[in-house]
Order: structure tokens, then sequence, then C-alpha cells
């Protein structure tokens, strides 16, 4: 019963990202999953080692899917507008929302920003960040072999034999026909890199991997998420942040599209009912877990690489699955640190609870 206006720079949206994502069952955007698998590998050095996922499924959505998708549905209800235009500025003007963009302007009794983007309102870039920070950055490119080279039916979600740049990167690699694959290059570091350096060893990895088999770039994608502890922004009544943000990505993995959805979720049941609406999806031990991971991976205490490969060596796939996504039990969770070097994560875990997570 509620008027929603959506405001965005650009509604005319192309594929430009992909979301990836588990599910134990059939989700709500069940009908636009591209792909999905049933088996990933994770590889380091000698380590080969290969995981059923169930019963959980890898799902893969590819951007223009789900923006049709969801503008499509949007149509059903004359209630909701849309708006193109590049926002401005966002103000509370005594507890009513407006909302400037260029050539209007709207009043609202509730607003929900996402805007996270260099010189926008929100520029995470420029802040001094007390905590941990790393970024979880990435190129990827979606590549079409003359002949068949892919496993279609296994995605190797993390292979480490790649240049870690002084920290932690691995391959990301979704193969969807056996032909076709999305190769993405991914780092968890302070700092990005120069896009030249992604195409160096996206390069020196396909030609290792797939010696004299030709193949065409069909799309590129290009990304950066933050990975930290510190809260981006707080929402208060009538201006509510979502999306990356309003803290809806797990801090330790960069992984959001889920939580994303549980934000969302969280939200319309608070508007259903009229109760206070909260906002926050990571209210739980995980905080904490993903708090001394991060600060562990900040410092250097331990290699990316070797903890993701110990997690992924001693634990099954669902097991790992489930940590990651604040769903696990205390058994489990317990299961996952006896995988991992008490005389790291123990210390570490000391200092960030000493330092109420601070860096």
């Amino acid at each position: 019963k509620k008027k929603i206006l959506v405001v965005d720079a650009n509604l005319n949206k192309g594929n430009d990202r992909t979301w990836c994502f588990w599910e134990d069952q059939a989700g709500p955007f069940e009908s636009i999953v591209y792909k999905t698998w049933s088996n990933i590998e994770v590889l380091k050095g000698a380590m080969h080692r290969s995981l059923p996922t169930a019963p959980f499924e890898y799902k893969m959505i590819q951007g223009i899917d789900f923006y049709n998708y969801i503008i499509e549905k949007a149509k059903e209800w004359p209630s909701i507008t849309w708006k193109e235009g590049l926002i401005t500025d966002i103000e509370d003007k005594g507890g009513v929302g407006c909302v400037h963009w260029n050539g209007g302007e709207a009043e609202a009794n509730y607003v929900f920003s996402s805007i996270l983007n260099e010189g926008s309102l929100y520029d995470i870039s420029q802040k001094k960040l007390s905590k941990p920070f790393l970024w979880q950055h990435f190129k990827g490119r979606l590549v079409e072999f003359e002949e068949a080279v892919f496993d279609t039916k296994v995605a190797k979600l993390m292979d480490f034999n790649v240049d870690q740049k002084g920290h932690t990167a691995f391959m990301y690699l979704l193969p969807l026909t056996n032909k076709t694959a999305l190769v993405e290059y991914t780092l968890f570091s302070p700092e990005l890199l120069e896009g030249s350096e992604y195409d160096q060893v996206l390069d020196t990895y396909l030609e290792k991997e797939f010696a004299q088999k030709k193949y065409a770039i069909a799309h590129v994608e290009k990304g950066a998420i933050p990975m930290t502890s510190v809260k981006l922004s707080a929402s208060k009544f009538p201006i509510y942040t979502i999306g990356t943000l309003g803290n809806a990505v797990k801090s330790s993995t960069g992984y959001a599209f889920h939580f994303i959805q549980e934000q969302s979720k969280k939200i319309v049941k608070a508007l259903a009912t009229d109760t206070t609406i909260d906002t926050e999806v990571h209210q739980s031990r995980h905080q904490f877990y993903d708090a001394v991971l991060l600060y562990i991976l900040y410092h250097h205490k331990m290699e990316g690489s070797e903890i993701f490969t110990s997690l992924f060596s001693s634990n099954t796939a669902a097991t790992i699955f489930k940590f990651l996504s604040n769903t696990s039990t205390i058994g489990e969770d317990l299961q996952i640190m006896r995988t991992l070097p008490t005389r790291i994560f123990l210390p570490a875990a000391i200092r960030v609870m000493a330092s109420s997570y601070n860096g």
C-alpha cells in the first residue's frame, strides 16, 4: 500500500556484473539462475581439493537478467515509480527524508540509500579508517575457446597458483560451457592494482592452463568490495543505508548478495508491521570471527592462501558455506576452528577482543 520512488543515475542497465552465491533450496531468483555447480575445487601447489557442495548448489545470476527481472516485477505495481537522475543530496527535514537529484527532488517518510561510489555522497576511499581495511578487488574475463577445455560440473572457487602480490590472491573460474568460462583474478589487499596488472596475471594464467589454445574475450568485468569491521554508515530514521553502504558485506570475505537479500527482507517486514527498522544483518558471533580473520589477513599473521586451503582441506563444503553464511552452529564453528592454528588465531582473537575490534 506504500508508494515507492526509485531514483537511479542510469535506468538503462547492461550486463555489468555477475552475482554468485550458494543455496540449499530453490530461492526467490531461481527462474533467472544462469548456471549452477554441485562441485568446487581449491588449489594451492600440489594440493588439489575437490568437494561436492551438497546439500548446497553454487549459483550464478547475470546482472542483466537480475535487472530485467526486478524491473518487470515492479511494473506489476502501479505504486512504484522510476526516475532517472543523479542524486546530489539526501537530507532529513525534521523527520521527513528529502532526496535531491539533478532536475528534481522528492520527500518521503523513509529513504533507503545504497550510493557508494567515488565522488558520491559516501566515498569510503577518502575515509581514515581506524580498523583493518582491505579491498576484495578483481578483474574478470568471459573467455570463449574454439575447442572444449572446461569441465562444466566443477567451479574453481580458489586457485592460489597465481601471483599473490604480497597479499592474498587467487583465480576464480566458473565454466559456463565446455568452451566458455568466467575467469577472474581476485585479491584481498589494501590497495587496488593498475588495470594492466590484472591483465598480466590473467594472460599468464590462461597461457599456462590452456597453452596454444585460441580464445576470444567476450566480456570484461571489474570491481572492488570493501572488507572492514568499520561501520561505513549509520542508519537513523528517516534515512537508512542499505547494501554495501549499509554494512551488508561480510567483512572477512566480501560476500554480499545473500546478506543484501536478508537485509531487504528485514526492511520489508518492519514496514509491513509498522515496527522499528533495523538494517543490521551481521548481529552475531560471526562478526567477531570476521574481525579476527580480517585482523590476521591485514597484519599478515598468516597468509590467506594458507588459511583458506586449511579450511577446505579439513571441512566439507557445506560446513564452510554455512560458516560463511553466518548460519553455522556452535559445534560447526568449533569444527572450523580446530582446522586452524591456535598459535595464530588465539592471540589475534585476544587482540581483537581487547581493542573492541580496532586494528
